[in-house]
């Protein structure tokens, strides 16, 4: 049988299927394929963002605790867990390569491709699409996007402080149409994968789209659906637009469209790859999984982004949708699931035996033969800082999410939520609960196997992406 994973970064789980709470988004290949798949309703992560999620992808081990120090010199971010899979660790892609499968990751998620990483172990093909956030691909002169920046930054420009976004916007000069966008390239790549490979399987597809991640920058198109008629700027990277004074509704508004937007351009670009797979008459020997590494904040509490002290699902939850050939369909799983139980499924699927991994095949839930994987959930989210590793973990049951740092205390302390009565996590619930409290953060000392709030060994280096470290150097002597 072959596998096709879809990874999409940044996309919230809330939004695809029927009474999704954005009941107005336009993901209608999305919604189509969650009708017919198994639906894991609560699936979240393990350690979060962006690689610790995909090495557990891959791996079926735990990134969290985060407790390995490797070489990580030429490599941004530097955040706990942002580093290499661990050599001793196999990847899905070399078990599943050894057993005959041709294997092919198609990305543009640039951070499995930096230097000191290893996501393409075991990958007889890989495409690396190129130019995504700070990828250090087209350099230039800054002023030949300065018409661009205009529309996203507040005037008059701090150029330093934008360095990032300039980043950006110079390798995305090369856009001259819809199809040029990064997301496009990546779904068609994948479909010409497809077309070329199809007829030699089994096969194993990991496609890999960092879109909606930031900048949000749909074609305008896609934002002028949730919000036509707007004049003003286009803030693709909602920080941006907290200069002078802060963002005002309006503003606010179409920085959601313009999340939004980019989310229905995901969409039909998806559709391309499912679309291709029924032309070429594989579907009823192909499984699909289509999942997400985490979501983000549309307001949510009141702000725009994700991370480490918001560890509340519209951040910390998946999306995880799996279709199998000879079903079932359009069902639920609403046991406790988390990102690195997916190797160990696939490999069953595969008909490999994986006794190694942290993770359990999810499918149990399906066939009933397990009525649940565990009780209760831990995700740690690391926090982007220099120094001794630091971040925030959740532990989460159907009754409560406690939230705590790790590696450092901080002033939001203990947290506890009662997402029965409050579903949207607003209320810490701490103080009147201290045997709740108190259970919970043994929990998380039982798997980091230390007190509270723990000592990890890894080291961040501090350093910056080296095209925006030149950008900035250049742009304070050139005084724009």
């Amino acid at each position: 049988m072959n596998i096709v994973c879809i990874c999409l970064d940044t996309f919230r789980a809330d939004i695809i299927g029927e009474g999704k709470k954005f009941s107005h988004v336009q993901t209608p290949n999305l919604d189509a394929f969650a009708s017919e798949s198994v639906r894991f309703t609560n699936a979240f992560g393990e350690g979060q963002p962006t690689l610790q999620i995909r090495r557990g992808n891959f791996t079926g081990m735990r990134s969290f605790p985060w407790k390995y120090n490797f070489d990580r010199r030429g490599h941004w971010h530097h955040a706990p867990g942002w580093h290499k899979i661990p050599p001793e660790q196999d990847t899905i892609a070399e078990v599943l390569l050894e057993r005959g499968y041709l294997t092919a990751l198609i990305a543009d998620t640039y951070h499995m491709f930096k230097p000191t990483m290893n996501f393409s172990r075991g990958f007889a093909h890989f495409d690396f699409i190129r130019g995504q956030e700070s990828d250090n691909w087209h350099s230039g002169d800054p002023r030949l996007i300065e018409e661009t920046l205009r529309n996203h930054v507040r005037e008059p420009i701090n150029w330093q402080r934008h360095a990032g976004l300039v980043n950006y916007l110079l390798s995305q000069r090369h856009r001259k149409s819809d199809d040029d966008y990064s997301c496009a390239r990546v779904f068609r790549s994948a479909a010409d994968w497809l077309e070329d490979n199809h007829t030699v399987g089994p096969f194993f597809l990991w496609v890999d789209s960092f879109d909606p991640h930031e900048p949000w920058d749909p074609p305008k198109s896609y934002a002028d659906i949730y919000m036509p008629d707007y004049e003003g700027k286009d803030f693709i990277s909602p920080g941006s637009a907290n200069e002078g004074g802060g963002p005002s509704e309006e503003e606010r508004d179409r920085i959601e469209a313009l999340y939004l937007g980019e989310v229905t351009f995901v969409d039909k670009w998806v559709g391309a790859v499912l679309d291709k797979i029924e032309a070429l008459n594989i579907r009823d020997e192909t499984l699909i999984v289509v999942m997400s590494d985490h979501g983000t904040q549309l307001r949510d509490h009141g702000s725009f982004g994700k991370g480490a002290n918001k560890l509340h699902p519209f951040n910390t939850q998946l999306n995880l949708m799996i279709r199998h050939p000879n079903g079932p369909h359009d069902k639920d799983i609403s046991a406790f699931v988390q990102n690195h139980d997916l190797m160990p499924t696939l490999l069953n699927f595969a008909g490999v035996p994986c006794g190694w991994t942290d993770g359990e095949d999810m499918w149990q839930l399906v066939t009933q033969k397990k009525a649940y994987l565990r009780e209760r959930i831990i995700n740690g989210w690391a926090g982007f800082t220099t120094g001794n590793a630091v971040g925030r973990v959740s532990v989460r049951d159907y009754h409560w999410n406690f939230c705590t740092s790790v590696g450092y205390k901080d002033e939001k302390g203990d947290q506890l939520f009662d997402v029965r009565n409050d579903p949207e996590e607003k209320t810490n619930v701490a103080s009147d609960h201290p045997e709740v409290v108190s259970e919970r953060r043994r929990d998380i000392e039982a798997l980091i196997g230390q007190p509270l709030p723990g000592h990890f060994i890894e080291v961040c280096d501090p350093g910056n992406a080296p095209m925006r470290q030149w950008l900035q150097k250049k742009l304070a002597e050139m005084q724009i």
